[in-house]
């Protein structure tokens, strides 16, 4: 699997059950990197976008029977890897953070956009570059957007 997220320089990506910073080239990147490959996301994070994802197959690993209109939803990480079948590899995690860390054992690349800030983040993801799990394989040159400093990483699992 894969997981592509937007993380603040301490790791922080989300706060009240959203994202901290909505930059359109953060949002691009997010769509052309994800389109035409499954998306999984928790319930949460479903519910927090205005529909399934156009373009992507759309799967909600959700524990409560849940009805997610425009998706497949699997009730546990067995049930997600039967809908996905041999595609397990062209499918991107994309929230929220319980599933991130339910689903990191299984993820090889994990793309982040890396923001030169901290933000009020009461959601974290695990610090790549501590975890001695995966290693920095790519980075964009640094962008600014609206006065924020970032770039687009792509962390691989070391083998």
């Amino acid at each position: 699997m894969q997981a592509i997220l937007s993380a603040d320089q301490n790791w922080g990506i989300g706060k009240d059950g959203g994202l901290l910073v909505r930059v359109s080239e953060d949002m691009k990147f997010f769509r052309e990197t994800t389109r035409g490959h499954a998306v999984v996301m928790g319930r949460k994070t479903f519910e927090s976008l205005p529909g399934a994802l156009p373009g992507r197959r759309n799967i909600v690993l959700s524990r409560g029977g849940f009805c997610a209109p425009g998706a497949e939803v699997a009730a546990d990480v067995p049930a997600l890897f039967a809908l996905l079948g041999d595609r397990q590899e062209d499918a991107f995690v994309i929230g929220g953070g319980e599933i991130y860390r339910l689903l990191l054992p299984y993820t090889s690349r994990i793309f982040v956009t890396k923001w030169e800030a901290a933000f009020d983040a009461d959601t974290f993801f695990p610090n790549l570059d501590a975890s001695g799990e995966f290693f920095l394989a790519e980075q964009s040159p640094r962008q600014e957007s609206g006065g924020l400093g970032f770039c687009f990483c792509e962390y691989r699992r070391k083998k």
